[in-house]
């Protein structure tokens, strides 16, 4: 296991929505490979934090089917460029740009941060993946089939929309009556 900073390994520990594993920590809630690791920051803060996002390609993500290169060059520019904006979601204002790499099947997608409590960089680590996997959730280009995560997203989009579908039908939303 990676060495943390005791305050770091404790709030991630705490956390119901972080796993440990041998190389940091993963966060349950995304689809999405995830590993979360920390060290020790410069004068009183709490810890310098690094976070790594697996995504697909658009053309490892679609099945049975391959992407024109400039699909693939418009979808991978399109994520960069909305990626500028994933500190937006946190709280700290100590980052460094997001680094966002790809090979021929994989989107390496490295965040780091820096966070004055501990508890506040665990919670933002949970939002800065959560944007990550929105945002490539708003890059899927209908008309393909899709595979793997992508495809698990947009089945949970679906159930998600079918259940408020029911709820509503059912009197169930949780909204003013009509």
């Amino acid at each position: 296991m990676t060495d943390l900073p005791d305050a770091v390994a404790r709030e991630l520990d705490s956390h119901d929505a972080f796993a440990r594993r041998d190389d940091g920590y993963r966060l349950t809630t995304t689809v999405f490979e995830t590993t979360v690791t920390a060290d020790d920051a410069d004068g009183k803060r709490d810890g310098r934090f690094r976070i790594t996002v697996f995504l697909p390609t658009l053309d490892a993500a679609v099945a049975d089917e391959v992407v024109a290169d400039v699909v693939e060059e418009g979808w991978f520019e399109t994520l960069e460029r909305r990626l500028r904006d994933v500190f937006t979601v946190a709280r700290t204002d100590t980052h460094d740009d997001p680094v966002v790499d790809r090979d021929a099947g994989e989107v390496r997608v490295r965040l780091e941060y820096t966070a004055w409590d501990a508890g506040e960089g665990v919670d933002d680590a949970k939002a800065l993946i959560e944007f990550v996997e929105g945002t490539f959730a708003q890059g899927i280009i209908p008309g393909y089939e899709y595979r793997g995560e992508a495809a698990t997203l947009l089945e949970n989009a679906q159930n998600r929309g079918q259940q408020a579908a029911d709820g509503d039908r059912n009197g169930t939303s949780g909204g003013m009556p009509l």
